[in-house]
């Protein structure tokens, strides 16, 4: 990890922060018609939420069941998908209501969930981002994600942003731009700046959601009290 660490070719530029509840343990992270969507996990307290951007606050909040650890989410045109970490299952809300509609079953561990338009795109905490069929939740695709050769492990939080898979790496405080074609990394995103004192060893960086009518990035971490909204800086 040292070599990819000094491999970081992006600064951000901080354009705004917006308050974060600090008890989301955030997992997933959408944006959506103004507002966002979050995924947040540890069992008993797992929930997917709509959250108001300006102010941080709750409008609603769906609770899984305590056996329950909610990851990744995506929006997937009405709907929303939801992936757990070790009970391979996911989850598919309505929208709109938040309301549960369906599950569907995978094998590993669900992390993080996004989309290119035409496939799911799901990490597991290895090196391999798994390409799904939207509607049968099949693996249509397997990409190994490399950096100069080396297998890039424990990919988490994902969003696809202008043809790139960005990536949290579990523990790290910085994201990987991944080319969705070659698996290749293409460059790093240094969040150091960022990042908050810890509240505990887990509070790390991870939610990544863009805006794409207006070119807006954001991030997060778990139990953070700010979310980011971000502008890279080439160095």
């Amino acid at each position: 990890m040292a070599r990819e660490r000094t491999l970081a070719t992006w600064g951000v530029e901080l354009v705004h922060a917006y308050p974060h509840d600090t008890g989301a343990y955030t997992q997933g992270l959408a944006f959506d018609g103004g507002q966002l969507l979050e995924g947040t996990g540890k069992y008993g307290e797992s929930t997917l939420r709509r959250v108001d951007l300006e102010s941080g606050r709750v409008l609603h909040s769906a609770p899984l069941a305590r056996d329950l650890f909610g990851e990744g989410i995506a929006v997937w045109g009405g709907e929303v998908v939801q992936l757990t970490w070790r009970n391979q299952l996911g989850i598919v809300y309505d929208k709109s209501t938040l309301q549960e509609l369906r599950r569907f079953r995978y094998t590993g561990e669900g992390w993080g969930l996004t989309h290119d338009g035409t496939h799911l795109i799901m990490s597991d905490g290895s090196s391999t981002l798994r390409f799904l069929d939207p509607q049968t939740f099949r693996v249509v695709r397997r990409l190994l994600v490399r950096s100069g050769g080396r297998r890039v492990a424990n990919l988490n939080e994902l969003e696809y942003v202008q043809g790139e898979i960005l990536a949290n790496i579990w523990y790290k405080n910085y994201l990987a731009r991944i080319s969705p074609s070659s698996g290749e990394v293409l460059g790093w995103i240094d969040l150091q700046p960022l990042v908050p004192p810890r509240l505990d060893r887990d509070s790390v960086a991870n939610g990544i959601a863009y805006d794409a009518e207006h070119d807006r990035l954001f991030v997060t971490g778990k139990n953070w009290p700010q979310l980011f909204e971000i502008r890279l800086v080439a160095r």
